[in-house]
């Protein structure tokens, strides 16, 4: 593995453990929100450093996801991935911007956010040992 794959998921890492620590608060929602789709962000991009794909800088999720389907052994939540690109900007300035139709996540959407993204960031992990293993 490139040694910037690995940087890209052991930030992924990061925010997972982030969403972890304040899933249970129900005034943190919209930080779950964010440091979700940062782990997503994260592991795709980690995914496209590794296949050595040429990306301009962008957050877009499902834009992201297009660009790394074919090189991953796993289904993903497109509506999800949705869903998080929604709060992706809401979730760290005040606005209308990316806000979800009725504002700020509720609790357990914010724990469905931050499951999405723990299967993300425990499947890319699982590929990558996968593809290890058989070099």
């Amino acid at each position: 593995m490139k040694a910037i794959t690995q940087d890209w998921l052991n930030y992924a890492k990061a925010d997972l453990r982030n969403c972890e620590h304040i899933i249970k608060d129900d005034f943190l929602t919209n930080i779950v929100a964010f440091h979700s789709q940062q782990t997503v962000e994260k592991c795709f991009k980690a995914i496209i450093e590794e296949n050595g794909i040429k990306l301009k800088r962008i957050h877009n999720l499902v834009k992201l996801y297009g660009i790394i389907e074919n090189n991953i052994n796993f289904k993903v939540d497109e509506y999800l991935l949705d869903l998080l690109d929604r709060v992706y900007t809401s979730s760290r300035y005040p606005g209308d911007t990316g806000l979800l139709p009725d504002g700020k996540p509720e609790l357990e959407e914010a724990k469905e956010m931050y499951e999405f993204a723990k299967v993300i960031y425990d499947n890319t992990i699982q590929m990558f040992a996968d593809t290890e293993k058989k070099e």
